[in-house]
């Protein structure tokens, strides 16, 4: 049998000390703002203001979960978790997701029945706080651009504020068109517009996260094909039992039994270089090999290979 092991890229002290740095001003940034915006929706009796508000709450939760989940996550193997940690980004990355997704079907009610029965709604203090939630998520989004690209734990938590920059505009359009006239639905057809946003991004994040976590292959990866590339390979006579998986956003692993030729100790290892090389390409660092000799299977030719599960 036959191992290649990559870990992922690990990150130094200085650079998760960063990280989380971000992430803490991130958090209070957003609780802040989320107080101001409760206060400012009381005030005026906009509800798009208040559900941008509770949206914002989400993103400060959405932060912290994100925050811990990275701490848990930079915890090394050990005897009950031999794979390590890593995948509590992904179970912070389902909930931040789940939570999005129930804030967005909340707003959808909400923004249905003020459809309904419109309220007064006070336009300028809509769009002073609007506009004060606007520059505070995008200096949210600022903080995290750089770590979502990484982790979709922290993605999850930067859609949080992408979507919510967004929603604070339609909330300022929703106040100037209160102010100039009187159209009180618009309120709530922002709240709409929120509420859609953060559902999409709530099940796309929630579809990815919960992909990786039930071992899918990568999207990227058609298991047929990549079992066919391995049968091509100089010496090899047949490719069965193929598994790829993902253990988290940055590592896949691959499982096979690879049927050589002959029994040959130096045409095995040569094999095993040839289709870790071919794995390479797909972005498969750690593999586990199985050489069989001379028996020759129609498993890889019929199509007989799966994800792992």
């Amino acid at each position: 049998m036959g191992h290649g092991h990559q870990h992922g890229h690990s990150h130094s002290p200085d650079e998760s000390g960063q990280s989380d740095t971000r992430l803490i001003a991130a958090v209070c940034v957003n609780g802040a703002l989320t107080a101001v915006q409760v206060v400012g929706g009381l005030l005026s009796g906009s509800l798009s203001l208040l559900a941008d508000a509770l949206h914002n709450l989400s993103d400060a939760g959405a932060l912290l979960i994100a925050l811990v989940a990275r701490r848990i996550g930079r915890r090394p193997a050990d005897h009950s978790q031999t794979f390590g940690y890593r995948r509590a980004e992904l179970v912070g990355a389902v909930i931040n997701a789940t939570t999005l997704n129930v804030v967005g079907l909340y707003l959808l009610y909400e923004a249905v029945i003020r459809l309904v029965n419109p309220t007064p709604v006070v336009g300028w203090t809509v769009i002073v706080v609007a506009g004060v939630a606007l520059v505070v998520d995008v200096v949210t989004a600022a903080l995290t651009y750089r770590l979502s690209k990484g982790s979709l734990n922290v993605k999850a938590a930067f859609v949080h504020n992408v979507t919510d920059a967004l929603g604070s505009v339609a909330v300022m359009v929703a106040g100037v068109l209160v102010v100039r006239y009187q159209l009180y639905a618009a309120d709530a057809v922002a709240t709409l517009l929120i509420a859609v946003y953060a559902l999409y991004h709530g099940v796309v994040i929630t579809r990815e996260a919960s992909r990786i976590l039930t071992l899918g292959a990568p999207l990227d990866i058609y298991v047929p094909a990549l079992a066919e590339a391995l049968c091509s390979v100089e010496g090899v006579a047949d490719v069965h039992h193929v598994h790829v998986w993902e253990l988290d956003e940055s590592q896949r692993s691959f499982e096979g039994h690879i049927v050589i030729e002959r029994q040959d100790v130096q045409l095995a290892e040569r094999v095993k270089r040839l289709v870790r090389e071919v794995l390479a390409t797909h972005g498969i660092a750690h593999a586990t090999l199985e050489c069989e000799y001379g028996a020759v299977t129609d498993g890889c030719r019929e199509g007989e290979v799966v994800a792992r599960h």
